[in-house]
């Protein structure tokens, strides 16, 4: 019992980690797409295809002779379209408002997650755990504060990246139980990058400057680039491992630790500095995360209990 639970814990340690390293990507998104006027239907175009390169490289390198093979060939490339999607909607929503705002909307995301795990996973989720998951909400709205202008339709992009986000999560959990995750992450990049190309011959053709292809002309834009492909292929390595390692409605709450590092990113690249009240809402986020993480804990530590008096 205690080998079957223990697990959990380290899910939810590995998605801590991997949502430190996910907002890297999106504000170097939006340096690109503000600084460079990259497009960003580009940006996350390089943001597949480098993660594609990666995540073949790391195949060649430690597979031992397990090779490309996959179980899910269609289920993982669909997985990359899905996250594809998401991230064009969630960088061009970053172009124009602001980092904090736009994961105001996104962080839907861990409550639609939730819902999805109970009806497509069969995962039970029972009250206290649905009440961290809301309290990391409010939390994050603490945080972010949304003015009316964040609700106007560009907030449509943000909350249509949460749903696809949402789903491509719950595939990580069903695909990801008998799969190694730099497997999962090479075809979802070939996936997304498959995707990013259709959407930039969509752009080109209807003439829409957002979705098109265009490459800087300096040496730093892309060396940013190929880092967000890094940053993007490093995260999303560990989102996939930490639901391998434990179901999607535990790990829900552990995502709002995003919201933390973004605002602390805003801060350093960004100059936007957290007033009393956001850094209320973040301890409030970090609050929910360790409710969870202590009682999933408990629960290790009665079972193993529950184990040894028998």
């Amino acid at each position: 019992m205690q080998n079957r639970l223990q697990p959990h814990v380290r899910g939810m340690i590995t998605m801590i980690c991997a949502m430190l390293i996910v907002p890297l990507m999106d504000a170097t998104g939006k340096w690109l797409a503000m600084e460079e006027n990259i497009p960003p239907g580009t940006i996350s175009f390089m943001r597949f295809f480098v993660q594609g390169i990666l995540s073949f490289a790391a195949i060649i390198i430690f597979s031992r002779g397990f090779g490309l093979k996959t179980q899910h060939l269609w289920g993982n490339l669909f997985r990359g379209c899905l996250l594809a999607l998401g991230s064009l909607c969630f960088f061009t929503a970053v172009k124009y408002m602001p980092l904090a705002d736009a994961l105001a909307v996104f962080f839907v995301e861990p409550l639609i997650l939730t819902v999805l795990s109970m009806i497509f996973l069969n995962e039970k989720v029972g009250w206290r755990r649905l009440s961290a998951v809301l309290v990391g909400l409010l939390g994050t709205v603490i945080v972010i504060q949304p003015s009316w202008s964040v609700f106007g339709w560009l907030s449509v992009l943000p909350a249509i990246s949460a749903f696809l986000f949402a789903v491509y999560l719950v595939l990580n959990r069903k695909f990801g139980l008998n799969e190694r995750p730099v497997v999962m992450q090479f075809y979802a990049g070939i996936g997304g990058s498959i995707m990013g190309i259709a959407v930039m011959i969509f752009g080109h053709t209807a003439a829409i400057p957002d979705l098109q292809f265009a490459l800087p002309h300096t040496l730093f834009p892309w060396f940013m680039l190929l880092m967000i492909g890094v940053f993007a292929a490093s995260g999303h390595l560990l989102v996939v491992r930490a639901f391998q390692l434990a179901p999607a409605s535990i790990l829900a709450p552990f995502q709002y630790v995003e919201i933390v590092m973004a605002v602390t990113v805003g801060l350093l690249f960004f100059g936007d500095f957290p007033s009393l009240s956001k850094w209320f809402g973040i301890a409030i986020i970090i609050g929910s995360g360790i409710y969870v993480f202590i009682r999933e804990r408990k629960r290790s530590a009665e079972a193993e209990k529950a184990v040894l008096s028998v």
